[in-house]
């Protein structure tokens, strides 16, 4: 599995946030976590300069480097970072590192200054208008990662993907969203995201727009579309949400959903294929054929279409 397809831990889609920076004058340091890729206007100026799409500090001219601290939305461990210059052609920094450390109670600058800070990523060189994938090494959870820059410059977007750390015994003694990415659920992988990504699945909240759910393309020829998730942890299945929100047209005509406890064997149905109705929620509970325990679910979609969420409520065991 790529570090890639885990959760960005630092998007504002779960509640990321650049929280302080050594400079942000061309442009703002919460750019940085929107979860959207970053784009390009060509003309478009503000009072300070060129508008860009991204966090970008002005020309240094003293000693020194650049820096952004970010608190993540989900405390986890990193396993690897994409520090994306797109668009930043010429005004892109030297190199970049990234730090970390854990401190959920440090509010303040000053606070996090005396955190005990460790080097996840290091100085590695940056090229113009590219993504830049980097490991991490990382065994412990962060709450906050710093992304230090040499000398100055700008960075569209830092994607912090890693493994939630989730509190278990906190979760054990009531019914939970066992597929939920704050919960430690993963998408692992897709028969096809052509318009929406497979990780959307299981982020927080209804989605805004079809752009926050998961979308195939349209299937020309024989079969059907499906998506496999990694529940946090293994449970026993009590109900299941499928929401189409914002998918009226493009809605999948069925659905079902499949589960197991292994990564490897045979899938168990717990719900038969099952009609969809557009733009809307669906719940399913005296309707489960099976319960588990199971840790992996594999929801089919026929013949194609797109889904916003999918929600797998169970106790913990």
């Amino acid at each position: 599995m790529e570090f890639t397809d885990l959760p960005d831990l630092g998007s504002a889609r779960v509640g990321g946030r650049a929280l302080f920076a050594s400079d942000d004058f061309f442009a703002p340091r919460n750019s940085l976590v929107r979860p959207e890729p970053a784009v390009f206007v060509p003309g478009k100026y503000t009072a300070r300069g060129k508008w860009m799409d991204g966090w970008e500090s002005r020309r240094r001219r003293d000693p020194g480097h650049d820096w952004c601290i970010v608190r993540l939305g989900l405390r986890g461990v990193v396993r690897g970072v994409d520090i994306d210059t797109s668009h930043f052609n010429g005004n892109q920094p030297e190199a970049a590192s990234l730090e970390g450390c854990d401190a959920a109670s440090a509010a303040s600058l000053r606070g996090l200054a005396r955190a005990a800070w460790r080097e996840l990523v290091p100085r590695s060189p940056l090229a113009p208008s590219a993504h830049h994938l980097l490991t991490a090494a990382s065994a412990d959870p962060v709450t906050h990662v710093r992304l230090n820059i040499f000398p100055d410059g700008g960075v569209a977007r830092l994607r912090v993907h890693g493994e939630v750390a989730v509190d278990l015994e906190r979760l054990r003694e009531r019914v939970v969203d066992l597929a939920a990415v704050e919960n430690g659920g993963v998408v692992l992988e897709a028969s096809d995201a052509h318009f929406g990504r497979k990780e959307h699945l299981n982020l927080p909240g209804r989605a805004k727009s079809m752009a926050e759910g998961w979308e195939t393309r349209r299937r020309r020829g024989p079969g059907h579309d499906w998506a496999i998730l990694r529940l946090g942890a293994t449970g026993r299945l009590e109900r299941v949400e499928v929401d189409t929100n914002h998918f009226k047209g493009n809605y999948p005509e069925s659905f079902s959903l499949e589960a197991r406890l292994r990564p490897e064997g045979d899938w168990t149905e717990v719900i038969p294929p099952t009609r969809l109705q557009p733009h809307a929620r669906h719940f399913f509970s005296k309707e489960l054929r099976a319960r588990g325990p199971f840790a992996f679910v594999r929801l089919r979609i026929y013949p194609d279409g797109g889904v916003s969420r999918l929600r797998v409520h169970g106790r913990i065991l």
